[in-house]
């Protein structure tokens, strides 16, 4: 009864993903969605960046939400660190050293300073980030509509789908 209801589930999320990938949204409009994602993912939003999901999916049809949530998974708070991390380091080779901070002493006014090197790294690679993702998720699609790559099959086979795949849905 329990496995009906698991394969019943991964047949649902395989004709979701195939009708999204192929009848309602185009190829452009995906990648776009997953692009806008990535970028709002990336940003320091503190976890406000999914209640941003949230209002652009509902103000605009045409953004393919599940695309833009997949971003999450890719940019999860796991992985986040370390572009905090990178965004920061670039933030500081672009601006400088912040003035009298060294890496065993740092103090509550620095924050600004700390603040805006972190934004300013953080927005040139989310920018970097969203355009990678766009022309990858482009070719994913296009290829996938073409038949060349079978994404809800390695999707639902990698959620541990035993059934066979089949992408004529």
């Amino acid at each position: 009864m329990i496995l009906r209801r698991v394969g019943t589930l991964f047949d649902r999320v395989r004709a979701e993903l195939h009708r999204s990938f192929t009848e309602e949204y185009s190829s452009r409009e995906t990648a776009g969605s997953f692009s806008l994602g990535v970028f709002i993912t990336m940003l320091p939003t503190l976890g406000t960046g999914l209640l941003a999901f949230v209002v652009l999916a509902w103000a605009f049809e045409r953004i393919n939400r599940i695309a833009m949530f997949a971003s999450v998974i890719v940019f999860n708070p796991v992985v986040k660190w370390g572009v905090y991390g990178t965004s920061f380091t670039l933030g500081t080779f672009i601006l400088g050293p912040v003035p009298g901070v060294s890496p065993s002493s740092v103090s509550l006014a620095a924050g600004p300073a700390i603040v805006t090197r972190l934004v300013i790294g953080n927005l040139i690679l989310a920018c970097v980030a969203a355009g990678v993702s766009y022309v990858a998720a482009h070719r994913a699609v296009a290829a996938y509509e073409r038949r060349e790559l079978g994404v809800v099959s390695a999707v639902t086979g990698a959620v541990g789908d035993d059934g066979p795949a089949d992408d004529s849905e």
